[in-house]
């Protein structure tokens, strides 16, 4: 008898079953539809001895200092600090825009008190920010926002940024200084040996039994378990009987070449003239030597492995009806980006999970007060209330 059956062997499902077979002292089973653990951050050495992420680039970063020592436990760090280009114009620019940027973009050589005087010059004023086109123009204006947000939002999500929810671009910023890191967070670091080894470390206890290539539904019935802790596609676990929740998914192209580097940093945006919206170069990720260079190219598609799930207010009201039976439902916690149908950064999952968990310990302990309580009064050592 298994105390947990995890469904989900990603960031969600690892931090549950690790915490839980060695601070709660449970047993485990965690299983996963693919034939491997990790989730989308899953990495492995291709035959040229470069590691790559099979599912597209997943850099690290957080503000939290509790996940990133919690992480810390079973990985050594390597600091890194991702930079992304975009290719608009002929010209690779930095991106998030800043003030090298705009500098570069339109030959001038502004101060950072300039640029914030010429971006609210071009700037379109908004009654109400509804979308992600009303985010955009609203801070840098219609021409910065057809080179590099119109383009990449269609390919992304085959939509017009006037019909996504203004929350897609609101994650993006714009500065008025020379920092081009594509993350300010206090904590910026790769997994040295890759996320796959942090993984195994993370599921190494005695008490955790991991099965990968299974899906639940075929062994939910056979196995003994207490209650089940499902990170995966809350609309599969309900058989879509309110119907399917959008996503949208990737083909991942990849790629190696004889050189040792092909691009002139991690990350190179493509907003406009290509059919992929960026291409990634995984030894700058991994910091790897090698006289060889691997590169991912990211194709966006409608159908596939869900990545993003697809914010437009008629699929938040779907997910609400969903949302309403994980609620009604027993033994069961729903948790993750694919349970909750909302994209989270991973030290988000990271850190739900371990609120989830304290959730959990605090449930167990009141229950087992409770009923240390009740058998004290049904022995009438102590009164009731």
């Amino acid at each position: 008898m298994f105390d947990y059956l995890i469904v989900g062997a990603g960031f969600a499902g690892a931090v549950l079953a690790e915490r839980l077979a060695s601070k709660g002292g449970k047993k485990v089973l965690i299983i996963d539809k693919r034939n491997h653990i990790g989730g989308n951050t899953f990495d492995y050495y291709n035959p040229d001895g470069i590691l790559i992420h099979k599912y597209g680039p997943h850099i690290f970063h957080t503000n939290s200092q509790d996940v990133f020592d919690y992480l810390g436990q079973f990985t050594t760090w390597r600091p890194y600090e991702h930079r992304v280009l975009a290719s608009v114009d002929g010209m690779m620019v930095p991106i998030p825009i800043n003030l090298n940027t705009i500098n570069k973009l339109y030959g001038l050589n502004l101060s950072s008190d300039e640029v914030d005087s010429f971006l609210k010059s071009r700037a379109e004023v908004k009654s109400r920010i509804v979308t992600s086109e009303d985010v955009v123009v609203s801070k840098v204006g219609r021409d910065l926002y057809e080179k590099f947000f119109k383009g990449y939002t269609k390919k992304q999500w085959d939509m017009d940024a006037s019909e996504l929810d203004a929350s897609v671009a609101a994650r993006i910023p714009t500065r008025n200084n020379r920092d081009d890191r594509y993350f300010t967070d206090t904590y910026q670091a790769m997994p040295l040996h890759g996320y796959t080894k942090m993984f195994e470390n993370m599921l190494g206890h005695p008490n955790i039994k991991v099965m990968t290539n299974v899906d639940y539904k075929e062994i939910e019935d056979e196995i003994p378990f207490k209650k089940m802790i499902y990170t995966g596609p809350v609309d599969y676990y309900f058989d879509y009987c309110y119907g399917k929740l959008p996503y949208r998914s990737i083909e991942f192209k990849f790629e190696t070449y004889e050189t040792e580097t092909f691009q002139p940093t991690g990350t190179v945006n493509y907003p406009n003239e290509h059919p992929f919206t960026r291409i990634t170069e995984f030894k700058y990720l991994t910091g790897q030597k090698n006289a060889k260079t691997s590169v991912v190219y990211e194709y966006p598609k409608a159908e596939g492995d869900p990545y993003y799930p697809v914010p437009r207010p008629e699929n938040a009201e779907l997910y609400k009806k969903y949302q309403a039976l994980a609620n009604e439902t027993r033994n069961v916690y729903f948790t993750g980006r694919l349970a909750t149908y909302k994209y989270y950064n991973m030290d988000q999952v990271v850190a739900q999970s371990l609120t989830l968990f304290k959730k959990i310990l605090s449930q167990q302990n009141d229950h087992y007060v409770n009923g240390q309580k009740s058998q004290l009064i049904q022995a009438g050592i102590v009164g009731r209330d």
